[in-house]
């Protein structure tokens, strides 16, 4: 996945390193595959000498205390960044609060980036697909900030800037055309209008090179499933970056195959795409590892490992196209085990080539 300068600066690579040039990274398992996909992430790590060393966090929906929650907050900030599976969010509890969101809002992980692109292999109806979809992490309704619409309550000037900026420094540093405003600002007039009218000036006045449009959306959702090749960057509030994030991830393949990063100014979170915890497939080596494997390429990095996360990233794109060796959700028949395995194969066939080109 692309990752800009902006994100590479927040690295603070100086500071995250640890002992002969290691990185301590925190790890939190979650829920249904997140415990058995780390662990492949681990030993797919291990095999390829990344030097990463993981404190792991356990962190779940079962826990009635905040304790948890605090010690993952406070490993992440010691570390820097972290690798996470997602958590279970109880729905029969009104007060029960996502450990989801509460990271996202403590560690104000204010920006969600997905690269939602096409795999050659993948059945899907639509190719060619290569969005960027970058979405505000920390207010407006799916925060948890239940508020009537009023100005300046669910979402800020501020941070709309924020999130703009982010989106647009984006679009120029990765050579990205054009940004996509998704809003609904013909209803929420106060919240969306807000939003519509701050990424308008941003774009305008401070990045005109870079193409603005914006799209209620209603209509972005029914352009996403019919023709989503005109979509280079969209850019939207939290609540639409929910279930946009979702319909881009279904169009490229499924939830198996994406990965997402959580991005703030001191710290960020490298997790699957759609954050969902697979709990039905959990212990029967049916999951499709793709999503966690490239987060995992994507800290890398972050940290800086460009090498190991290519590594890492090639070998997994020769699994999936040049092998076909895919897990039942994207049609095949492969175990996770084998997947897995087929990339630790290509890593040691890599490893092996550059020691023959070494001498």
């Amino acid at each position: 996945m692309e990752i800009g300068d902006a994100l590479m600066e927040k690295a603070y690579i100086a500071k995250l390193n640890r002992y002969g040039g290691r990185h301590s990274v925190t790890v939190l398992p979650g829920d249904g595959i997140g415990p058995e996909m780390i662990a492949h992430v681990e030993k797919i790590f291990n095999f390829a000498q990344v030097p990463v060393d993981f404190e792991s966090v356990h962190l779940s929906a079962e826990q009635e205390s905040e304790n948890e929650l605090e010690q993952a907050i406070m490993a992440i900030k010691r570390n820097g960044v972290a690798l996470k599976g997602n958590i279970e969010t109880k729905f029969d509890d009104p007060t029960f609060v996502s450990r989801n969101v509460e990271l996202r809002k403590e560690l104000d992980l204010f920006a969600n980036v997905l690269h939602c692109c096409s795999i050659p292999s993948i059945p899907s109806r639509h190719h060619n697909i290569n969005m960027i979809i970058i979405r505000e992490n920390t207010e407006g309704e799916y925060s948890g900030l239940e508020h009537e619409t009023t100005p300046g309550i669910i979402i800020t000037r501020a941070k709309i800037e924020r999130i703009s900026r982010f989106a647009f420094h984006y679009a120029k540093t990765y050579n990205r055309k054009k940004v996509t405003a998704v809003h609904k600002a013909n209803i929420q007039k106060l919240g969306d209008g807000l939003f519509l009218k701050v990424c308008k000036e941003i774009g305008e006045n401070e990045y005109p090179e870079i193409e603005f449009q914006s799209m209620i959306v209603d209509n972005a959702s029914m352009q996403l499933v019919s023709r989503p090749q005109q979509f280079d960057i969209m850019l939207m509030p939290n609540l639409y970056g929910n279930i946009i994030s979702n319909i881009a991830c279904g169009l490229v393949g499924g939830p198996g195959l994406v990965s997402g990063m959580n991005i703030g100014d001191e710290y960020a979170v490298f997790e699957t795409g759609t954050r969902n915890t697979g709990t039905s497939l959990a212990g029967k080596d049916m999951a499709n590892p793709t999503a966690f494997i490239r987060a995992s390429a994507d800290m890398l990095r972050y940290l800086g490992l460009d090498h190991h996360a290519n590594l890492i990233s090639d070998s997994l794109y020769r699994t999936l196209v040049e092998k076909r060796i895919h897990t039942p959700d994207i049609g095949g028949t492969a175990k996770t085990s084998e997947v897995v395995a087929s990339v630790l194969e290509f890593i040691e066939k890599d490893m092996e080539e550059s020691k023959w080109h070494m001498r």
